[in-house]
């Protein structure tokens, strides 16, 4: 079967950068910039860190926008790829509306990837959650509860 032929219970999800990771990195940006100038730091250090925090949030957010964009395709048998690649291991955890995953590719290194709900809709965030695998199980712990 090839990859690209996704099930009824299988899912197919693209994944590209978030605009709002992207406006939060400018908001730390800025506030990192304001958090500099307020903290009555002497002129002769203020200038070049404020210079730094300005380097090092542009590099953040060109980074982070520069992530090339691909698709998880999660067959009905369970079977994972990214961009036709099969990758192994794949788990995914939600967060309320923020979905996490995590793999490993081919090299066996680990790879991770969030989705927001601006990447993610709804009808997509569904289809992940019923063609994920399921993680652990919590049944048969112990309970705090008496």
């Amino acid at each position: 079967m090839r990859p690209d032929v996704v099930g009824a219970a299988g899912a197919r999800i693209p994944w590209r950068p978030s605009r709002y990771v992207l406006g939060a990195l400018v908001v730390l940006t800025a506030l990192a910039l304001v958090a500099t100038w307020a903290s009555e730091m002497p002129a002769l250090a203020t200038w070049p860190l404020s210079l730094l925090v300005v380097v090092h949030g542009v590099r953040s957010l060109r980074l982070e926008a520069a992530r090339p964009a691909f698709e998880l395709v999660v067959r009905a048998d369970g079977a994972a790829f990214v961009d036709g690649q099969r990758v192994e291991s794949l788990q995914v955890a939600w967060r309320g509306p923020l979905a996490f995953a995590g793999w490993q590719d081919r090299q066996g290194r680990s790879q991770r990837c969030a989705w927001w709900p601006d990447t993610l809709p709804s009808k997509r965030r569904r289809e992940l959650r019923l063609a994920a695998p399921s993680g652990p199980s919590t049944d048969g712990g112990t309970s705090v509860a008496p």
